[in-house]
């Protein structure tokens, strides 16, 4: 074992009064208020030589007065800049500095910043305002400032676990991942990545449109122990990759779970809306909002391309996969370069309104676990403009007719994606400006999207800078009650967005039920339709389906007009896909493929192999590989 802290600690001598860690960081602790100010290049001296992020800090005997430092603050950072608040963080010498403009907090190069520093002895952090006003990113970063102290303590302990048997050299050992769910299927991904030092879970969803045990993973296997879990690491914060992730903490899991910010906030929102929906059918939770909050506490976020430790053999970066807002293409190097693994999962190798397409050059790469949503030769999905094109058109001929589009989306990613085609398609004046009604979580998820610009496609990461937020236009109005939804449905022609995406749940499947009947309204799927959803059956063609309308049981008849466009999905089509690995940076040794169809995964890995003449494996359900 190497002691790395005190290895640090003994090249300063007299400087650090308290050492410890912060996940895999190295954080300082000094009383020395010169030392604490200049410095820096010794500190990156030792950086340089271990490889190891490490922060400097005030021990809190030397920090100024709160109140003084709040005046300083506002002092320094210019008033263009428009501050909100101003957070202490006693324990961790860190200040929280929120503004609607953060670039002038930070300063060029950062001079602002360090100004504060030198001057009030405290860490300055800067956090973006929100244009939106999210209360689920407000109550996230409520509950982790309430459990400062508690924060300090875990991320030591788990910095404390990774070091303990971490090694500079190459360890020559196993690698394997298990199956528990997505495999040959989409819905419930999870699955189990393992070594001889570490157990780490990628992913823990739930199958929203499967019923019974089927809906879970596969948790009551010898291989899987929760006990024994070094960490989680979440890929994007749909459903089916997130969403029995609170349970998990319920179950009794108090480890960490890795994850970008934004992904940590829709992840809470969702799961929240999660135990909403549980209640309106009558049925009991999975779990709760301590849950959820145990969830928030034990996150760890990590930014794209920020290579960090997470078990003493595993180092992972997250990459951006283009799929929704802060989803990552998850790189893992085992054993200091033993063997690099990617874990995609679910990713978009194309330029959209909303995101850069997904990265496809890495630094070692020879073992790949790759989506195949639409991963069949019937799957070579036409041009973006086309399917915008036949949104557009769809909307048009239903305005015409006076009848009301339905367009059902997963709240986060989709519904974004289709409300800036058409807030440019009635500023172009290629559809006449009508009522545009956001029902469901996606206004509070274009909240989130708002306080995270950096992880939004340069575009609209400007329009934001530049306060013309596409998701502000008055083209959009969000839907609060059911008495607005009644004067929804009994209104003019109108476009209605609304999750969930497979009319599993939630206000599509109102309004669905009010649409169904009049052959002059339309109902449009942007997005993947699970097998065994009511989505889905109304997709392939039924002309009346069963609901629950006034408690009773009713068949509703289904007249109006259907269309589905596929290009518009967040997956990589089949093109895509094969695109991504024709470019991709270096050529894996293998291909894994799931969260498929079984006939969609096994066609790609026909394909794969044909083409790149790469070994490829679709694996089962609770299926075992070996990776190495």
């Amino acid at each position: 074992m190497v002691d790395i802290l005190k290895q640090i600690t003994e090249k300063l001598p007299g400087k650090i009064v308290d050492a410890g860690f912060e996940g895999a960081n190295v954080v300082l602790y000094t009383d020395n208020e010169n030392f604490f100010k200049e410095g820096g290049p010794k500190i990156r001296e030792i950086v340089n030589e271990i490889k190891k992020r490490i922060e400097l800090r005030a021990d809190q005997k030397i920090l100024k007065k709160q109140e003084e430092v709040e005046k300083e603050i506002k002092s320094i950072v210019p008033s263009e800049a428009e501050l909100t608040n101003i957070l202490f963080d006693f324990h961790r010498s860190i200040v929280v500095i929120e503004a609607k403009k953060p670039g002038l907090v930070i300063g060029k190069g950062g001079s602002i910043l360090e100004e504060i520093k030198k001057t009030t002895l405290w860490s300055p952090q800067v956090q973006r305002s929100a244009a939106i006003q999210s209360k689920i990113t407000d109550n996230v970063r409520e509950v982790l400032y309430a459990n400062n102290n508690y924060r300090r303590k875990f991320l030591n302990q788990i910095g404390k676990k990774i070091y303990k048997n971490w090694s500079q050299d190459k360890i020559d050992e196993w690698v394997r991942i298990t199956f528990l769910g997505g495999a040959r299927q989409v819905g419930r991904s999870c699955i189990l990545f393992q070594t001889p030092q570490s157990k780490i879970l990628l992913d823990c969803g739930i199958d929203v449109a499967s019923s019974g045990q089927d809906k879970f993973p596969f948790f009551n296997v010898p291989e899987f122990n929760i006990s024994q879990l070094d960490a989680v690491v979440i890929s994007h914060a749909h459903l089916d990759h997130v969403g029995l992730l609170p349970y998990l903490y319920k179950m009794g899991y108090k480890g960490p779970v890795y994850m970008t910010p934004p992904t940590r906030d829709i992840a809470a929102l969702l799961s929240l809306d999660f135990i909403g929906v549980a209640y309106k059918q009558a049925s009991a939770p999975l779990f709760g909002s301590k849950d959820i909050k145990e969830m928030v506490k034990h996150s760890i976020c990590l930014n794209y391309n920020e290579v960090t430790d997470i078990t003493p053999d595993v180092r992972m970066t997250f990459y951006n996969s283009g799929h929704a807002l802060g989803s990552a293409l998850i790189h893992f190097n085992v054993g200091n370069g033993a063997h690099n693994f990617l874990y995609t999962g679910d990713y978009k190798y194309g330029r959209s309104r909303l995101l850069d397409p997904a990265v496809a050059n890495f630094p070692r790469v020879e073992s790949v676990l790759t989506e195949s949503t639409y991963g069949s030769k019937n799957d070579n999905l036409p041009p973006r403009e086309e399917s915008e094109a036949n949104l557009i058109d769809v909307v048009k001929k239903t305005i015409e007719r006076e009848g009301k589009v339905l367009i059902p989306e997963l709240g986060l990613g989709r519904a974004q994606e289709t409300m800036l085609i058409l807030e440019d398609a009635m500023n172009t004046g290629k559809l006449p400006r009508i009522p545009i009604y956001i029902d469901g979580m996606i206004w509070d998820i274009n909240a989130i999207h708002t306080a995270y610009p950096d992880f939004l496609s340069a575009k609209v990461k400007t329009s934001i800078f530049q306060d013309k937020n596409p998701f502000l236009s008055e083209i959009f109005s969000r839907v609060g009650s059911h008495h607005e939804r009644k004067q929804v449905i009994e209104g003019g022609p109108c476009i209605v967005l609304a999750t969930s995406g497979m009319l599993v749940g939630g206000a599509s499947v109102e309004y669905f039920k009010e649409f169904a009947s009049n052959k002059n309204n339309s109902i449009v799927f942007v997005c993947y339709q699970g097998i065994g959803s009511l989505g889905r059956e109304v997709q392939d063609g039924a002309k009346n389906t069963k609901m629950v309308v006034d408690g009773r049981d009713e068949f509703v008849e289904i007249n109006l007009e259907v269309t589905t466009i596929d290009g518009l999905t967040a997956h990589a089509g089949r093109n895509e896909i094969m695109g991504f690995f024709n470019n991709m940076h270096p050529r894996p040794k293998r291909i894994l493929i799931n969260h498929g169809e079984v006939s969609k995964s096994l066609d790609l890995a026909s394909s794969l192999y044909k083409t790149t003449r790469t070994e490829t494996n679709v694996p089962r359900a609770l299926e075992t590989v070996r990776l190495r």
